[in-house]
């Protein structure tokens, strides 16, 4: 696996740029879900456990499917709005995505109520529900009058200890390709980036090297985008017991797509001999998996319902394809003899060479993997005033740091166990456990109901992540309201939810945090979604 890494959230500390060995960052990203269900459980703050009779019962608590007592065909539209905020080398940028989507699909089938024996009624459901939005939108730009990104880049290759006659040979100049350095994973960049002249050697043959236009201001600009989803299809039943217990199970099928387009690019005011250079990746993600959800609610009187549920880890096998190409804007290299002595012209002036090529495409990389999303376990109660609504609670565990990556892409089975050994280190040492809360109430008049909610969505990432972490900007507070009709036909619910929190970005890493700047990002996310249904 060639995928090389820089370190995306260090801001002030945290992790350091690893070749090809971290997706810990990857499986996080697939197992965090802020809110997820119809607009009526998304009104109420996200998906509770001690409620029945809605279709996102079937992945939440499937025991709230044995509420039904009429068969149902709903779907819920949706857009989802993001702005990021962002500040790099002081100074500000905005971004904003609006990305439409289908939150949920559903069809209930409710069974015949039977009179023999405790079980009343049982009903399957059939969904289709958004558990993850991938999408995001950023770029910044700023000047930095300290390094280079080919400042990190010489440093990544002294790490190595190679002569550059050995990097110059692993560049084929009939098919402008290059391989990795010595077969060392993920250092085939290098070997691009030192034949475009952004690295040099200090000498002739030398080991170490330096990054070009050393002593120049950088005007740095970063631009990011990402789309896709993780989306399930779900079986659920869940049956009711003398209208006091309820019990379900649920089967679901998870897809994942994410693609990302990365590009950073570097102009050297007043460069001597390159004016900047631009490097631009791009990630496509595809896979299935496969996870599994239990659950029950007790009706103890009229008035209260307790509700617990577990979800297993999503089992997922994902295939990857990912390309990078650097690309330099170069003026001119200064041209010079054996002795190290300029040549020059006629005129007196010292030749310049324009090398070829000015772009190179690195190895276009595809590798497969494994991943454990969290287990889940979920309680929670529902207290009503009778026919005039609600108040609802819930508390969410999320087993962060029992994520886990494996692969068997590898021709040894002690690399592909140094694999899987690296991540868990890694998921260990970055993540942790969480309980999030959630809060709804529901209040009715007639045909009408009015929904409003909120959760506490504390961080996943450790205090010692980075300085975002031991503040506590990364945690979230979601807000969320909405409105519906319902009858004996049809309903109609509408809700909007809200939630903010910070991230970091850094486009490279050196030894000393002065000498580098990172981003911070603040990231405001809504979302508006329409559930329409009709019982039959």
């Amino acid at each position: 696996m060639n995928r090389y890494l820089l370190s995306v959230a260090a801001l002030f500390g945290g992790a350091v740029s690893a070749f090809g060995q971290d997706y810990s960052g990857d499986v996080f990203r697939y197992s965090d879900q802020p809110i997820t269900g119809t607009a009526r459980f998304q009104g109420l703050g996200g998906g509770h456990v001690a409620i029945g009779g809605d279709a996102s019962s079937a992945f939440t608590n499937p025991a709230g499917l044995g509420f039904y007592n009429r068969s149902e065909l709903s779907i819920s539209p949706g857009v989802r709005l993001q702005n990021v905020g962002v500040n790099y080398a002081g100074q500000n940028t905005n971004s904003n995505k609006a990305v439409p989507f289908v939150g949920q699909a559903a069809l209930i089938f409710a069974g015949e109520p039977s009179r023999q024996g405790s079980m009343r009624r049982g009903t399957f459901g059939i969904t289709y529900s958004r558990q993850v939005s991938l999408g995001n939108e950023f770029a910044f730009t700023g000047l930095n009058n300290r390094s280079s990104i080919t400042d990190a880049w010489a440093a990544d290759l002294n790490s190595f200890n190679i002569a550059s006659g050995v990097v110059d040979r692993v560049f084929n100049r009939n098919t402008n390709q290059v391989t990795d350095i010595n077969g060392i994973p993920g250092t085939a960049y290098l070997a691009a980036a030192y034949q475009l002249y952004l690295i040099d050697p200090t000498s002739d043959n030398a080991t170490t090297y330096r990054g070009a236009e050393g002593d120049k201001v950088v005007n740095q600009t970063q631009s990011y985008s990402s789309s896709g989803s993780q989306s399930q299809w779900t079986l659920g039943y869940g049956a009711n017991f003398d209208d006091k217990w309820y019990v379900g199970g649920a089967l679901a099928l998870s897809s994942t797509r994410f693609d990302f387009t990365n590009q950073y690019s570097e102009v050297f005011v007043g460069g001597d001999q390159i004016r900047g250079l631009t490097d631009r990746s791009t990630l496509s993600v595809r896979g299935t998996g496969i996870n599994l959800t239990l659950g029950t609610i007790f009706r103890p009187t009229e008035l209260l319902q307790l509700g617990l549920t577990v979800s297993s880890p999503t089992f997922s096998g994902l295939a990857e394809t990912y390309d990078r190409t650097l690309s330099a804007d170069i003026i001119g290299i200064r041209q010079f003899d054996a002795n190290g002595k300029p040549i020059l012209d006629a005129n007196g002036n010292q030749l310049r060479k324009v090398p070829d090529p000015l772009s190179i495409a690195l190895p276009s990389n595809d590798f497969n993997y494994n991943i454990t999303t969290p287990l889940r376990a979920s309680g929670g109660a529902t207290f009503f005033f009778k026919k005039r609504g609600f108040i609802t609670a819930t508390a969410e565990y999320v087993g962060y740091t029992g994520m886990r990556v494996g692969t068997s892409d590898y021709q040894a089975a002690a690399d592909n166990q140094a694999f899987r050994e690296d991540n868990k280190k890694n998921v260990q040492a970055f993540y942790q456990n969480v309980v999030n809360f959630r809060v709804g109430a529901e209040v009715r008049a007639s045909v009408f109901r009015f929904r409003a909610g909120a959760a506490y969505l504390p961080t996943a990432y450790k205090d010692t992540y980075d300085q975002l972490a031991r503040n506590g900007d990364r945690n979230s507070l979601l807000l969320s309201g909405g409105v519906g009709v319902r009858n004996e036909r049809f309903f109609l619910d509408l809700a909007y939810s809200a939630y903010a929190f910070k991230t970091a970005y850094a486009p490279y890493t050196l030894n000393n945090s002065q000498n580098y700047a990172a981003a911070v990002l603040n990231n405001k996310v809504g979302s508006a979604l329409l559930s329409v249904g009709v019982f039959f």
